[in-house]
């Protein structure tokens, strides 16, 4: 039971890891899009990347799980190539996760985007600083707190998601077997002490992550807001 309960730890922290770096790469560039955008899309694109906020676990699952499987779109497509379907891997699980997380890394960028105002922007462009010069050494810095809580948030809830990880991954061992899923596997066996053990550390974790979140800028970055 310890090793396997340890193996859960090392799998979803791989997990969250991989995932941390996927939203950074997909995630910054939606929010920069999103906080200096005048286009009409503004609202239609903020409410899709915002929709795992409302949209319960599962039904994005399932719907992940119907494009991904033999006979979905995207399930057609990496068979065509020979990589097989994606459903009960890791790999669909990390782009089940960055679909789930993105949310909570795009949002808190977006503010600290927005916060930055007009003027430090219009500053470096008299400075004949091209638009990549002025996003990575003026946007980029100012908004280091915002991107460092969205990195932190994305991470924590990946770690912690239950619902769509279950439809996706199910419970393969070594494989799709993360934290929140074993916790559920030891309350089904009425093992609550090992439960106990493991919730209680992600509680701990969360506590932490909060905590870290309100230590950076409680007000600015809120996520949800």
């Amino acid at each position: 039971m310890v090793n396997a309960d340890l193996d859960a730890v090392w799998l979803t922290l791989k997990l969250a890891s991989v995932v941390t770096l996927l939203l950074f790469l997909i995630g910054t560039p939606i929010a920069w899009w999103l906080a200096r955008t005048r286009s009409r899309l503004k609202g239609v694109i903020g409410a899709v990347v915002a929709l795992p906020l409302v949209l319960p676990p599962t039904v994005l699952g399932f719907y992940l799980l119907v494009a991904m499987g033999p006979k979905g779109p995207v399930g057609q497509l990496t068979q065509a190539l020979g990589l097989g379907t994606l459903p009960f891997t890791f790999p669909g699980l990390v782009i089940a996760s960055v679909f789930y997380s993105l949310p909570f890394m795009v949002q808190p960028v977006q503010n600290a985007f927005e916060a930055i105002g007009e003027r430090p922007l219009e500053v470096a462009a008299t400075l004949r600083a091209g638009p990549w010069d002025t996003f990575w050494s003026v946007a980029v810095p100012l908004a280091r707190p915002g991107l460092l809580s969205g990195a932190i948030l994305g991470f924590a809830h990946t770690v912690g998601e239950f619902g769509v990880v279950l439809m996706i991954g199910g419970n393969i061992p070594h494989q799709t077997g993360v934290l929140s899923v074993r916790i559920y596997e030891h309350v089904e066996a009425l093992e609550y002490a090992q439960a106990h053990w493991l919730a209680g550390g992600l509680l701990c974790f969360s506590f932490l992550v909060l905590l870290t979140i309100y230590t950076l800028n409680p007000r600015k970055y809120g996520v949800g807001r």
